[in-house]
Order: C-alpha cells, then sequence, then structure tokens
C-alpha cells in the first residue's frame, strides 16, 4: 500500500494554522528553521505515521520546492520516505536525490504545453498589483508563488484572470496568502503515478487541503480531506460533490483523523489479503 500525502494544512501546520495555541500539549515540532518552530505535527498522528510507515510506502507529495522540502526536520531525521513528489509534481526525490529525467520531461512537457513564463508572470502583474504582493518566487524554475495582501484582491478580477491563464495552460490556486500559478504539465497525480508504475506496490490512500491536491486524490483508491481548505470550501459551497469523506476536525488535529483513516485502510486491506505490499 501507498499513502500519498500533502504536507502543509495536512499533516504539517505553521503556527497561524494550526486553529489552536502554539503551547497547546499534543504538539510536535515538525520544521524548526533558525531555531524557530516552523510548523507542527500533532503526536498522535505522527505516532501513526511512524507506525505505518514501517509497514507501507509512505510518500510525501507538496507544492514546497525542493529545497522547502528538505528543510522539513521530521522527513530528514524521523520518518525519511524513499519517495518524495516536490515542486507541486515538478520534481520527484529518490532516496533524497532529484529523478532528473523526470525533471527533464516534465520541463519538455511544459515547454510544449503552457505559455512562457514571463507571459503568464506579466499577466498575473498586470491584475495583482505591486503594492498587494509581498513577495514573488519562481519556484525550482516551475512555477510562481506570490505571497499577497490576500484581503486586498479583487476576487472577480482574480477569477477572470485564472480563466485566461487556463487557457494558456496554466492553473490557478490561492491557498491563504499564497498564489500559486502552475503549468498544467507540473502536478501532483502525474508524478504520483509514475512512482505507482515504479514501485507497484497496490492501493493509494491520499490526503490533502487544496485545488492543487484535488488531481492527488482523484489518483487515488481512497482518500480523505480536512475540513479547512479550498477542497472543503468547494465542497461546501455545492460547487463540487465529493465521494470522499472529510475530517471532523479542522486545524492541526485533523491530521489525527487522517492518520486515523489511513490506518482503517490499512488494517481492511490486511485482513482481505490486499496489503501489506
Amino acid at each position: 500500500m501507498i499513502y500519498a500525502s500533502d504536507l502543509d494544512r495536512t499533516l504539517i501546520y505553521s503556527p497561524g494554522a494550526l486553529s489552536i495555541p502554539e503551547d497547546s500539549p499534543g504538539l510536535v515540532p515538525a520544521e524548526v528553521i533558525d531555531g524557530k518552530t516552523a510548523s507542527y505535527i500533532s503526536q498522535h498522528a505522527l505516532e501513526l505515521l511512524k507506525e505505518l510507515a514501517a509497514k507501507i510506502i509512505f510518500m510525501p507529495v507538496t507544492t514546497r520546492t525542493v529545497a522547502q522540502y528538505r528543510r522539513i526536520n521530521l522527513f530528514q531525521e524521523t520518518v525519511i520516505p524513499d519517495y518524495a513528489i516536490t515542486s507541486n509534481g515538478g520534481n520527484i526525490l529518490v532516496n533524497g536525490v532529484v529523478d532528473q529525467e523526470w525533471r527533464a520531461s516534465i520541463g519538455r512537457l511544459v515547454e510544449r504545453g503552457s505559455a512562457p513564463a514571463e507571459e503568464a508572470g506579466r499577466l498575473v502583474r498586470s491584475v495583482v498589483r505591486t503594492e498587494w504582493i509581498i513577495s514573488e518566487r519562481y519556484c525550482d524554475g516551475l512555477f510562481y508563488t506570490f505571497v499577497v495582501h490576500r484581503d486586498l484582491l479583487p476576487m472577480d478580477e482574480i477569477t477572470r484572470m485564472a480563466e485566461q491563464l487556463n487557457g494558456w495552460g496554466w492553473k490557478v490556486s490561492l491557498q491563504g496568502r499564497k498564489l500559486y500559478v502552475v503549468p498544467e504539465a507540473v502536478n501532483k497525480s502525474d508524478a504520483i503515478l509514475h512512482v505507482r508504475r515504479t514501485v507497484d506496490s497496490g492501493p493509494m490512500v491520499a490526503s490533502g487541503d487544496s485545488l492543487l491536491d484535488k488531481s492527488l486524490l482523484a489518483s487515488a483508491d481512497y482518500a480523505i480531506a480536512p475540513c479547512h481548505g479550498e477542497i472543503f470550501a468547494e465542497q461546501q459551497a455545492g460547487l463540487v460533490k465529493l465521494a470522499y469523506p472529510f475530517t471532523k476536525q479542522a486545524g492541526v488535529f485533523a491530521g489525527d483523523e487522517i492518520m486515523e483513516y489511513v490506518q482503517r485502510v490499512y488494517n481492511n486491506l490486511a485482513a482481505l489479503g490486499v496489503g501489506p505490499q
């Protein structure tokens, strides 16, 4: 069995995303930068993850860059995955090393299927004013991340911009203060399918919270999402009808319910003789 999961706001949580005070009991630092905790995981979720990771293939799947992923102490020291997907699917790490063949193939697909990055960036900047942008990054030579003053954004204009970019082969996702602008070829599901073909490890469970995770969840045999984030907001607004369950808790302790769900799936498959593999 494979368990493929988004990280931020799914398994690990920045102090601002916890939904509880930072000094609450039951939290474990997941990422420490210059002596300061940048993200947490719940103790219970971590215990279940450690137990499961010894039996199955656990694969982090994140929009973080390679460098941002590598700074998460949890996955460098405590639970060390054989495979990790970063850069929203643009990079696959095998035992911590970038798969250069995969990266080159993604580069070719982006070049064929999407407008040049410079054009996409210009369109975003023509809609999102300079004073609304806190920072801008072109990540791993693949996609844009804009940190913005979200409350200042004119959402109707952002929606129209997203529709135009979609026609150019780019996808837009607004997660908290981060506006992601990503080529269609850079997606989590294609990277996941590539790894699944490589490892041939039976059924897959997935979890994630954002629109960039929808393809990840759709490619899985079993899926769950937290009751916060873009996917949950779409469900609540009646924009989509999704077959997979949502957690009852929002914030960091949604991770407990997610890991309990993965544990149940594993146990059920094992009882049926399908897992572990």
